[in-house]
C-alpha cells in the first residue's frame, strides 16, 4: 500500500489552489472544473470544491470543518516561507520545538492548520 495523497474539499476552490501554490512555489494542474492537484515529492494535495464531493460522493466530506489533523511541510528555512506569504494566518510564530524542529503554524483559507518546519542540522 502506498500513501498517496490527502484532499481538502473546500467552498473556496480557487482561493485554497492560490493559496498552495503560493506556499509551495508548486503550480497546480487541474484534473476537472473544481478539482486539482499539487504534487509533491511522493504524495499528492489534492484540491476539491464541495459541490463535486456533493455531486459525486454522496456529501461525504463537509468544507472547512477540520480540527484534527495538520498538513505538515519540511522546508530548509521557516522563516524564508513566511517572507514569501506575508498575509499569513498565524496560529503560532516560529518557535523551536522541544524535540529540536522550529515551526511555524498557519491557516489555509479554511481554517486548515499548516505546520511549516525545518529539522535541526547535523
Amino acid at each position: 500500500m502506498n500513501f498517496a495523497s490527502v484532499r481538502l474539499v473546500t467552498q473556496k476552490f480557487e482561493e485554497l489552489v492560490q493559496f498552495y501554490q503560493d506556499l509551495s512555489t508548486v503550480e497546480a494542474t487541474h484534473l476537472a472544473e473544481g478539482f486539482a492537484q499539487i504534487q509533491f515529492n511522493g504524495v499528492i494535495l489534492a484540491l476539491c470544491d464541495e459541490r463535486l464531493v456533493r455531486l459525486h460522493n454522496d456529501g461525504v466530506a463537509v468544507a472547512a470543518s477540520n480540527r484534527s489533523a495538520i498538513l505538515e511541510f519540511q522546508v530548509d528555512d521557516v522563516a524564508a516561507v513566511l517572507q514569501r506569504m506575508p498575509d499569513a494566518d498565524i496560529a503560532m510564530p516560529i518557535t523551536l520545538m522541544p524535540w529540536g524542529n522550529t515551526s511555524l503554524l498557519i491557516r489555509d483559507p479554511d481554517g486548515s492548520l499548516i505546520n511549516i518546519f525545518s529539522r535541526p542540522l547535523g
